[in-house]
């Protein structure tokens, strides 16, 4: 599973012909100032469907400068894999920052490693990270779009469309 689901570590150089909802930072691109409560409406209960499965994604509101998130994926009632993300606020910007899990918690990453998204660009209802977008569309559905590389190194846009659970 791990191979099949490998998020980019190094999203520079994507070129639009990878990725129409995402952005990557340029070089010497600098993340923009942002609070954490300038993607406060990211948090809730979502599912959706990816992976031949459902995926759901539940994150906390803002408290002491960060969001806290657990994904997982479960496909024919079965869980393949889990995430723990993050979004903080550090030095006058935000970065997500993730680790994967396979369904008995033992880690994809080395144990001091994250795959970090640092912030490109916030618009109303809409967070660029490095890679990854998060997008409202209403009170009650967001898209979440990713760039993950496949096992052969081609990089691929994903859109996980998420519906609010409650």
């Amino acid at each position: 599973m791990k191979q099949l689901f490998t998020i980019a570590f190094v999203l520079s150089g994507i070129s639009a012909a990878y990725a129409q909802n995402t952005l990557s930072l340029t070089e010497g691109q600098v993340s923009p100032k942002a609070s954490i409560n300038e993607v406060a409406w990211i948090a809730g209960h979502w599912q959706g469907e990816a992976f031949g499965g459902i995926t759901e994604e539940i994150w906390s509101p803002p408290m002491g400068n960060a969001m806290m998130c657990v994904f997982r994926l479960v496909n024919d009632d079965i869980t393949s894999f889990y995430e723990i993300e993050t979004i903080t606020e550090e030095e006058e910007t935000l970065i997500l920052r993730l680790k994967h899990f396979h369904a008995d918690l033992k880690g994809w990453e080395e144990k001091d490693e994250t795959v970090d998204f640092p912030l490109v660009k916030l618009e109303t209802n809409k967070a660029y990270f490095d890679g990854m977008t998060f997008d409202k569309i209403s009170e009650t559905e967001m898209h979440v779009y990713v760039v993950i590389a496949e096992d052969d190194g081609t990089r691929n846009e994903m859109k996980f469309v998420y519906q609010l659970v409650n």
